[in-house]
């Protein structure tokens, strides 16, 4: 278990949390869930967060910036940065794309995240994301 990726998904969401969280056992990932960008993670660092767009009130440049912060502080505290992407319904484009001019690694659709997750998860960490020896990667 030492050498699961971890992913933080900020979402209050109880569906997606749970399909997500299923989705993320084979990887194997551990997945943490905070409703809100106003608490704080419990565990960490964390290789990949996800910010869900829909269920997160307010203009998604501001989500992705305070979602920014918390990436920062970890890569700060631990020298360690993660992936950060958002991702929310495919007919909010606009939403999406401010998402990424906002500071988001990527953003995605939720159909192409809940279809494609551990393809996408090993597009946005490399093919093998703990480097071959179960050492994390680093940066981000």
């Amino acid at each position: 278990m030492a050498d699961d990726l971890k992913i933080l998904l900020v979402s209050p969401d109880l569906l997606s949390t749970s399909r997500l969280a299923a989705l993320a056992r084979p990887l194997p990932a551990r997945m943490e869930t905070l409703r809100s960008l106003d608490d704080e993670p419990r565990d960490g660092p964390f290789d990949l967060v996800l910010l869900d767009l829909q269920s997160l009130p307010g203009d998604a440049a501001v989500i992705v910036a305070r979602a920014v912060k918390l990436v920062e502080r970890q890569a700060d505290a631990t020298g360690r940065g993660a992936k950060l992407v958002a991702f929310g319904p495919h007919v909010h484009k606009e939403r999406l794309a401010d998402a990424v001019s906002a500071g988001a690694d990527a953003a995605v659709s939720r159909g192409e995240l809940l279809g494609s997750f551990p393809g996408l998860v090993k597009r946005w960490l490399g093919e093998d994301p703990t480097g071959g020896d179960g050492a994390r990667i680093r940066g981000g």
